[in-house]
């Protein structure tokens, strides 16, 4: 069962979107050097549909995404959640992943994007150029790299 940890609106982690970030816990990754090593605990509480609508009326539907920040441990809840952000609330929906692949059988269909890899720390993040995370933004059902985005 997936949980959240906590939430904020963001603005740099999907382009050209008002994305409210929502914390996933129980990370199974475990990536040395995280900056959140305490996503890593299984706390919090289940970010079911009634949890995500209550998020939404803080930001005055100024928001355009919402992200769920993990969720490696239950992808199928995952995907879950990500059709009703799309179908029900009317957002775009993302996925930041800590692993290096998608799970065989991902139902590309249930996501605007789709963050993959591990952070490695001598890479760095979606920032630095020599970076192995990837964002995809996803368009008929195909993955297109946007990570270039980051790059100034």
């Amino acid at each position: 069962m997936l949980k959240y940890y906590n939430f904020d609106i963001v603005f740099q982690e999907i382009p050209d979107e008002v994305t409210l970030a929502v914390n996933i816990t129980g990370c199974p990754c475990h990536c040395p050097g995280c900056h959140s090593p305490h996503l890593w605990e299984d706390i919090g509480e289940p970010p079911e549909e009634a949890a995500l609508r209550a998020m939404l009326p803080t930001y005055s539907g100024e928001v355009t995404c919402i992200c769920l920040m993990g969720g490696d441990a239950d992808t199928q809840a995952v995907e879950r959640l990500c059709t009703f952000i799309r179908k029900d609330l009317g957002l775009h929906s993302a996925w930041w992943s800590g692993r290096a692949d998608l799970p065989e059988g991902l139902d590309l269909a249930r996501f605007d994007y789709v963050k993959t890899g591990p952070y490695i720390e001598s890479l760095g993040g979606l920032k630095n150029p020599k970076t192995n995370q990837r964002l995809y933004r996803v368009a008929e059902g195909a993955l297109e790299d946007i990570t270039y985005r980051f790059w100034k």
